[in-house]
């Protein structure tokens, strides 16, 4: 399956469409492994810091603190 770019030239209106070279498709895919990774990454951040925030909360709560306190503090 061959992959295709357009190519726009704005000062004429007229589309191209062409073939991606060797070079273009293994960037595309260079590309698509980065993004993949960066996402998990990210990802994997926000869970932490998810669990670290329920984590103080548990533990402000067992220290006496009521939701609404410990709402408070967190703004």
């Amino acid at each position: 399956m061959t992959q295709h770019k357009l190519v726009v030239d704005c000062s004429t209106g007229v589309v191209a469409e062409v073939e991606l070279t060797a070079e273009e498709i293994a960037q595309r895919e260079a590309d698509a492994v980065a993004y993949a990774a960066q996402k998990a990454l990210e990802e994997a951040e926000a869970q932490a810091k998810a669990e670290a925030k329920a984590s103080a909360e548990a533990k402000l709560a067992a220290l006496g603190l009521t939701a609404e306190e410990i709402a408070a503090l967190s703004k």
